[in-house]
């Protein structure tokens, strides 16, 4: 498939969409945003494009609780949509806020019968976290988007991102990719895992490996100018996250 065409779904309160459609773009994607209330209306429809996408913001707010709003506008208007995407082999993304949606929606882990199973909620510094953090995919991981990913050093921008569940439903999740130190090592404690996570999860995806939410922002490290310490000379393309977009972007072409 030689066009790749991504809808990006905005709302109140979404303030990454433009950033991410540079990333797609970027990987050689072609980008369209559109409202809830557009898809709702069929103005836009799912089954017309191959990747979707949640943005990372602050959706009406997060006025009661992080991505809520968001999951339930989703899950009330829009479940007979995404459902059939999926199962149609669609890519679904969901960055920190999106990510967020996904799970209250109970799209993540998934199935979607089986409801939420896991939350993402308050960071364990008690503060909202805005820092650089070092990710290491999971090899083992069916996701998509991480694909002959090793380790990338993108930003973390959240209040919410603590992932937690019963043991036995970490225990069964894929975990695409984990918070960890310069080195990889995992179990480095605050700030590596700036958020208290259990297992140090930053990502996951369903059993497809076709949706994927992380917390970090990928899209804020697509050239090596935007690296903290680039003038240093500590920038490096294997520790980009525009990794990520173009591994969607080249699985889609690959069908």
């Amino acid at each position: 498939m030689s066009i790749v065409k991504v809808l990006l779904l905005r709302a109140p309160g979404i303030n990454r969409e433009e950033e991410t459609a540079i990333a797609f773009e970027q990987a050689g994607a072609v980008t369209q945003f559109a409202t809830i209330n557009q898809v709702a209306r069929a103005d836009f429809r799912f089954r017309d494009y191959q990747v979707l996408v949640f943005p990372g913001g602050f959706a009406y707010g997060d006025n009661l609780g992080a991505g809520r709003v968001l999951s339930n506008e989703l899950n009330l208007k829009l479940k007979d949509e995404i459902a059939p995407f999926i199962s149609n082999g669609g890519l679904v993304l969901g960055i920190c806020n999106g990510f967020q949606t996904l799970v209250k929606a109970g799209i993540l882990p998934g199935p979607t019968s089986n409801g939420q199973s896991v939350t993402l909620t308050n960071n364990d510094s008690g503060r909202f976290e805005c820092r650089w953090v070092y990710l290491t995919a999971n090899p083992n991981s069916k996701c998509v988007f991480t694909r002959n990913i090793e380790t990338i050093y993108v930003p973390v921008a959240h209040g919410e991102g603590k992932l937690v569940a019963p043991p036995e439903v970490v225990e069964k999740l894929d975990v695409a990719l984990y918070y960890t130190d310069m080195k990889g090592r995992r179990q480095a404690g605050y700030p590596f895992n700036p958020n208290g996570s259990v297992n140090d999860i930053a990502g996951i995806t369903d059993e497809s490996g076709r949706v994927f939410g992380l917390m970090p922002h990928p899209e804020d490290h697509i050239y090596n100018t935007h690296h903290p310490r680039w003038t240093r000379g500590e920038a490096q393309i294997s520790g980009l996250g525009s990794a990520i977009y173009h591994n969607a972007v080249n699985w889609v072409r690959s069908l």
